[in-house]
């Protein structure tokens, strides 16, 4: 959708939905490697039904924000098609490497924690604990900072 924009169109589509996802980017930094998410089990309960992860309370609440972003493409599996991404460290590679015409690209893997841990629900924690969320957001940061002349915070 991004590539027939130019990059100042590109930074006025993603900015203000950045800047609200922005405000989580302490508390990642804060929990990154640390689990946010446990399997309610106790007093017995997991020997008579299914456990089922109960998760970090802000971490529910970066999810149904980054749910409502621009960010989301419910077509981020052809992402990682075209971009050949089959685990954790190609994400990083590609966050690493991104571009301010690769939004779209760090959307995408957004996306895959953020829609695919409604079915998978480790997904949603991974990004997390692996720093998947807190890279994103601090490399597209860093890319509208550096478009708009700006110093990053």
């Amino acid at each position: 959708m991004t590539e027939q924009m130019s990059n100042g169109e590109i930074i006025a589509y993603y900015k203000a939905d950045l800047e609200r996802l922005a405000r989580y980017i302490p508390w990642l930094q804060k929990i990154e490697g640390t689990a946010v998410s446990q399997s309610y089990g106790d007093n017995g309960v997991a020997d008579h039904s299914i456990k089922f992860p109960v998760y970090d309370s802000t971490l529910l609440s970066f999810v149904r924000e980054a749910d409502k972003s621009c960010f989301m493409n419910r077509n981020y599996p052809y992402i990682y098609s075209w971009n050949r991404l089959n685990g954790m460290e190609s994400e990083l590679t590609l966050i690493e490497n991104a571009t301010i015409r690769d939004m779209e690209k760090l959307g995408g893997i957004l996306s895959r924690y953020i829609l695919g841990g409604r079915t998978k629900a480790k997904l949603w924690s991974d990004g997390a604990t692996y720093g998947i969320y807190l890279a994103i957001l601090e490399k597209a940061l860093e890319l509208v900072a550096f478009w708009e002349g700006q110093p990053m915070e």
